[in-house]
């Protein structure tokens, strides 16, 4: 039996520009199929939910522009549990109209939230690990972040490093918290045994976010002033509109978590990844062959004496013929071809051109 003061918030108002041309504003990364099972990161994200969480307690934070998109992907979601942004302005102004919202329904509310796009193996392991770090929340001011155990040192991801030595199936208090540091230095994280990677999943009381909310960003929160009366009712998208203009851009480790004496991390052993860049999108793709090319399709490839790409298309009907690449991206949409190196620094800095006027149509 789920619990019905058990809430999810899903964030899925990120734009993915640095998978573009796969993901574009039009229909960003967490609307997307990677694996070729029919299932975009928000179907996926939404069915793992719904083994912890009741169907009508799960809400879907976009922005306006996707309002029929998560509609058309989620036809079952309720229509109050889309929430929609007129702007995209990071983490904490999402989990603050979120939090707001489903205090204004259940003042007992305990929550999780996740990015709808995050990749979980190993389903029974997070959900009990998630089922464990509500239950905890609920009975304490904490505010949990579940905290992957991790198994290499990747530069990608941010560490969270933990105040003692963590009991079995309980979180530990938070001691740093540490945003993507070079490899040397995420080595010596692991080697102390003290690190965890940060998996942006958490879980807290809703009245405890928002006093720590209202705490440690004013700026924000100081923006919402009347939202009982407004959000839920038809004066909402107004509402929305008028305090979106000022409202400032700023993640919720950096406006809480980092500054909170009330940051836990629950240890989590299920295999995660965060797909926010080429490399993840690599061990993610659906198919590896013998040379380690990462392909979505494999049905109409001609690879020879190719290694280490990463080969994308949206037609399953469309050849690709590649030979003599190694460490290459590309990429085959219907308006883009992109053939570029497997380096991200530079890829980020050849996609910078984008912002130019000529190119506003491929965007």
């Amino acid at each position: 039996m789920l619990n019905n003061h058990f809430y999810c918030i899903i964030m899925a108002g990120g734009i993915g520009s640095r998978f573009w041309p796969i993901s574009r504003t039009a229909k960003p990364k967490q609307f997307l199929d990677f694996t070729a099972e029919g299932k975009s990161f928000l179907r996926f994200t939404y069915d793992r939910m719904r083994a912890v969480i009741p169907d009508d307690n799960i809400l879907v934070v976009s922005l306006a522009r996707y309002e029929q998109e998560v509609r058309r992907q989620l036809p079952e979601l309720k229509k109050e549990n889309l929430l929609l942004e007129p702007y995209n302005r990071n983490t904490a102004p999402c989990i603050t109209y979120a939090t707001y919202t489903i205090l204004k329904r259940d003042p007992l509310a305990v929550t999780a939230v996740t990015a709808a796009d995050l990749v979980i193996n190993n389903h029974a392991a997070f959900n009990e690990t998630l089922s464990n770090a509500l239950a905890y929340a609920a009975g304490t001011d904490a505010l949990i972040t579940l905290g992957v155990v991790p198994t290499r040192p990747d530069p990608n991801f941010g560490y969270i490093q933990m105040a003692g030595k963590p009991e079995p199936g309980s979180p530990v208090k938070v001691k740093t918290f540490t945003e993507k540091p070079d490899v040397e230095l995420a080595k010596v994280f692991i080697d102390t045994g003290e690190f965890l990677w940060n998996s942006g999943i958490f879980a807290w009381r809703a009245s405890v976010i928002k006093d720590e909310l209202e705490k440690y960003v004013p700026e924000i929160t100081n923006l919402w002033d009347g939202w009982q009366s407004n959000l839920g009712t038809e004066n909402e998208k107004e509402f929305l509109e008028r305090i979106y203009t000022d409202m400032p851009r700023i993640s919720i480790d950096y406006a809480v978590m980092e500054k909170t004496d009330h940051a836990w991390v629950y240890p989590a052993t299920f295999k995660w990844a965060d797909i926010g860049n080429w490399d993840a999108l690599y061990d993610y793709l659906a198919h590896h062959d013998e040379n380690g090319n990462a392909m979505n399709l494999l049905n109409k490839g001609l690879v020879k004496e190719c290694r280490g790409n990463i080969v994308y298309s949206d037609n399953p009907d469309k050849l690709l013929a590649l030979k003599g690449l190694e460490d290459f991206i590309v990429i085959d949409t219907p308006d883009v071809l992109m053939i570029c190196p497997r380096d991200t620094e530079k890829l980020q800095e050849f996609l910078s051109s984008l912002a130019m006027p000529d190119f506003e149509e491929y965007r």
